[in-house]
């Protein structure tokens, strides 16, 4: 599997991660040929080599010449909503993964915006021309994405800068409140440099398609690529760098935390509330356990199993949810399958199939739980003989 690892040592924006894959090897003029399907007109897509504090990079740019600041855009003037770029975007020839992930990020960085602006996410505007430059370096990144073959996408821990920028609301404190309400939960890193390293649309893009993490994951390294700023910083070249290669990890890991507490006061309807909240806060798994407790109490020790960025949430959980007076909590590393979900056309009708596999050989089929529920009670037969039946045409057709 083919992965990329961004190296944000300099923040990151929508121009930088551009410039980064054009220097891996994606090609300029097909990503022009690509970006044309948007049919969104007023801009000129140019790149160059640069150096940045003596290390070269491509620098890449989206040029929109002043007669066209305030033209039509795909039939939109002035400002665009997000159902306005929704179907710029829906309405293009490009490839559906690469509409599906333009769609989304532009789809969290709205959500984030509304809340910001208590308004919802059909009513946040985006000044036309820096839309257009938000279009071209949103759907630009999933289109390097989709060319270069990678899978899976990871980040380095973000450095925001400090001080302050100019933008469309006036003069605003570094990180930009957007580009704050994105970085919620991931990584960050402090850096003493008074400027704006890390844009809202540059941290879109990396947190809705990639995973933080605090070091560069194994990998037999294929290419290199940096992409440059606008300022040339001789202090920390400004520039981000991306490293994609193989993944060489034999099985799928990662990190999470085990959080737990003793709990021998709360009635079981009310622990089943919990672990539903657990799981809405971010819990991959929780369960529960009878343990006999001092003084011969019997007990139930909750344990949740939690990817680092949403540690916090499940802490609040156990402490606003339960009367535990302390939690503990400790790292761990899960050795996972790889994991992806197929539909199968069944005798019982259309049903969804979880597929673990360990170095591309399958490992495990499980049916999906709400399919087979649904099946059972549209065909009224016990939920028991639907796993049954799946099941014994999965063994009799080797379908996967």
């Amino acid at each position: 599997m083919k992965i990329a690892y961004f190296d944000c040592f300099s923040g990151v924006s929508g121009d930088m991660i551009l410039g980064a894959f054009v220097d891996a090897g994606l090609d300029i003029h097909l990503l022009r040929t690509e970006l044309e399907k948007l049919h969104l007109h007023g801009y000129e897509l140019a790149c160059e080599k640069v150096k940045r504090a003596g290390i070269a990079g491509t620098k890449v740019y989206v040029n929109i010449p002043e007669r066209h600041e305030h033209s039509h855009t795909a039939g939109h003037t002035h400002h665009l909503t997000f159902p306005d770029i929704r179907l710029i975007i829906e309405n293009s020839r490009l490839h559906q993964q690469i509409k599906d992930n333009g769609v989304k990020i532009f789809h969290r960085l709205a959500t984030v915006e509304a809340e910001i602006h208590g308004t919802s996410i059909e009513d946040v505007h985006f000044h036309e021309v820096g839309a257009v430059d938000s279009i071209v370096d949103i759907v630009g990144s999933a289109i390097g994405l989709h060319l270069l073959g990678i899978e899976k996408l990871y980040f380095s821990p973000v450095p925001t800068g400090s001080g302050y920028v100019k933008c469309e609301h006036g003069v605003l404190p570094v990180p930009a409140p957007a580009t704050a309400g994105l970085l919620k939960n991931q990584l960050l890193k402090s850096v003493a440099i008074e400027k704006e390293l890390t844009t809202p649309t540059g941290a879109a893009i990396i947190t809705t398609l990639g995973e933080g993490l605090k070091t560069m994951p194994e990998m037999k390294v294929l290419t290199i690529g940096y992409g440059a700023g606008s300022n040339d910083n001789p202090e920390v070249p400004n520039l981000l760098r991306i490293v994609i290669g193989e993944d060489t990890q034999r099985q799928e890991s990662d990190e999470v935390w085990v959080v737990e507490t003793n709990i021998d006061d709360m009635p079981g309807e009310i622990l089943g509330y919990v672990m539903d909240k657990l799981f809405s806060a971010g819990a991959v798994d929780a369960h529960f356990t009878t343990v006999q407790m001092k003084k011969g109490r019997p007990g139930i020790i909750i344990s949740a199993i939690v990817p680092e960025k949403h540690l916090l949430s499940v802490e609040a959980v156990l402490f606003n949810q339960t009367t535990t007076f302390g939690i503990r909590k400790y790292k761990v590393v899960r050795s996972i399958l790889s994991r992806e979900v197929k539909e199968y056309e069944s005798s019982l009708g259309k049903i969804r199939m979880k597929i673990g596999s360990l170095n591309g050989d399958i490992k495990n089929i499980s049916p999906e739980y709400e399919d087979c529920k649904r099946i059972a009670e549209e065909r009224h037969i016990p939920l028991k003989h639907v796993y049954s039946i799946i099941n014994k045409e999965l063994d009799a057709f080797n379908h996967f």
